[in-house]
């Protein structure tokens, strides 16, 4: 059965990447919550899209010269400023908090598809351990590298390569490297794409799918976790199944 993962939480309607849009996905009924994790200055998992500050919060400048203390200065309420307070950028350790009692899976990307961020596998990894959610997360990013780096921290987690590009042979490339998830752009997933995947046992989970044609055309094809901004509408398309 297709699962519903919020994008950076209900980020449809809420402040992405916020407590605020992760506590609204859980309402509305997402099966899990996709979000991103990059480090501060100080050395701090955050929960933050951009390698920069500017487009989400009233901040200027990169994620990586702040520190903890700084950061958390800044409104990350980005389009929806002044709709719903201040929403500070949480730290990964606070959303471990507030998952960790949860039925929900959460898809973590690490962020270090433009700068490596050393170290940060390590700490994502001791956060899971303290929180106990080893079996309710898929670890994903767009540096496959960093993927095989973390793999060999602990080698129990479920993994997924995310990929923007017509990458050929997308299901042969992960059976190759172990890695049991594909998450690919969806407008990639073609029905021989689709056919690949699963010819070599791969779990397909798609972002960022927003209507309701796309939802429904990703069900009928069965994609395992479509992924985003408007978890309600992805509920009830499923539902409606």
């Amino acid at each position: 059965m297709t699962k519903n993962y919020a994008h950076r939480g209900y980020s449809g309607n809420y402040p992405e990447n916020t407590m605020l849009a992760f506590h609204k996905a859980v309402e509305v009924g997402a099966d899990g919550i996709e979000l991103d994790v990059q480090l501060t200055s100080d050395g701090i998992p955050v929960v933050i899209h951009d390698e920069q500050v500017d487009r989400t919060t009233n901040g200027t400048g990169y994620v990586r010269d702040y520190t903890l203390e700084k950061l958390l200065t800044l409104d990350a309420s980005f389009r929806f400023t002044g709709q719903y307070g201040i929403n500070p950028v949480p730290t990964f350790r606070e959303y471990c908090e507030f998952a960790k009692d949860l039925p929900i899976t959460t898809n973590i990307e690490l962020k270090t598809g433009v700068f490596e961020y050393p170290g940060i596998e390590e700490k994502v990894w001791s956060l899971l351990q303290e929180f106990h959610l080893e079996d309710r997360v898929i670890i994903s990013s767009f540096n496959h590298f960093s993927i095989l780096r973390m793999r060999a921290l602990a080698r129990s987690l479920k993994y997924g390569l995310l990929s923007e590009s017509w990458l050929i042979n997308a299901g042969k490339y992960c059976r190759d490297l172990e890695v049991p998830c594909y998450h690919p752009f969806f407008r990639n997933l073609t029905p021989e794409v689709v056919q690949e995947l699963r010819q070599n046992n791969i779990e397909i989970n798609t972002f960022t799918v927003n209507t309701e044609a796309d939802i429904r055309d990703m069900a009928e094809k069965g994609i395992d976790i479509i992924i985003g901004n408007y978890p309600d509408l992805t509920r009830k398309v499923l539902d409606s199944l």
